[in-house]
């Protein structure tokens, strides 16, 4: 039997407030971290996901105090990103209270982290973050996806379809892919790049970018998603957690 399927509210953060934009640009605050996890917490989300968007050496200290109060406050499992360049960061947020960490940026810059960071901590600990677009202009990447870095800002190439491949092989335990054509457009989920990533792992793969609807989580989960991330439905209060894991349940299929 398949794995109930997760909601996850995701709290975008930057200077210690949570913040939303369209395509990572024109930030609004959304409110407090710890707040807000507090609400999605009581609220049934399955999980939490913190991203430091501006995780700059100098945030840092900030981060892990905000991760901390947010993991005294949360009952479920609380994973958190941004900044992330070594095994020794991933030990500083899991002691701060983190339960995963997803590495993005510094993991495409040196693959052997991924294995680094699976190897010390074990591959549950490990979320791969992948910010994916449809490659419009420059050399095409053999699945049409390429990798981005600096918030969907600059393009690398990578194809993003084999780079989950590569990762997952060198120990991620889950892929977060987040299409950053989508991102804060509630227009809907990229279903076919998700189908793509679906059928080239077998780790747990998280849809992130595009939720709009009840429905487009009940189109992501159709398309392979084991869990469904979003923001701007829950922060802005468009739709709450229960709504959604209604919709699912309605659909078929089985949530916590």
């Amino acid at each position: 039997m398949a794995p109930a399927i997760r909601v996850i509210p995701c709290l975008d953060v930057d200077a210690g407030r949570v913040v939303k934009g369209v395509n990572f640009a024109d930030l609004r605050d959304a409110g407090d971290p710890v707040e807000l996890a507090r609400r999605y917490d009581a609220e049934g989300a399955d999980e939490i996901t913190f991203l430091d968007v501006s995780a700059s050496s100098g945030n840092r200290r900030t981060t892990y105090d905000v991760v901390g109060r947010t993991a005294d406050v949360v009952f479920v499992p609380l994973t958190v990103g941004g900044g992330v360049r070594s095994t020794d960061d991933v030990d500083r947020l899991l002691r701060a209270g983190a339960d995963k960490v997803g590495v993005n940026t510094a993991a495409i810059a040196r693959p052997g982290l991924v294995a680094e960071i699976a190897e010390r901590f074990g591959s549950q600990v490990l979320v791969l973050s992948v910010d994916a677009r449809r490659v419009v202009d420059g050399p095409p990447t053999p699945s049409g996806y390429e990798v981005t870095t600096h918030g969907g800002r600059q393009g690398t190439g990578i194809d993003a379809v084999e780079w989950a491949q590569r990762a997952v092989a060198l120990g991620a335990g889950e892929v977060l892919l987040n299409s950053m054509d989508a991102d804060g457009t509630t227009a809907g989920f990229d279903l076919e790049m998700l189908a793509e990533v679906r059928r080239a792992v077998s780790v747990p793969l998280i849809a992130s970018g595009g939720a709009g609807t009840a429905e487009h989580f009940v189109e992501a989960a159709r398309a392979g998603a084991d869990a469904i991330l979003a923001a701007s439905v829950f922060h802005f209060g468009v739709l709450t957690i229960g709504q959604v894991k209604d919709h699912l349940r309605a659909a078929g299929f089985e949530v916590r």
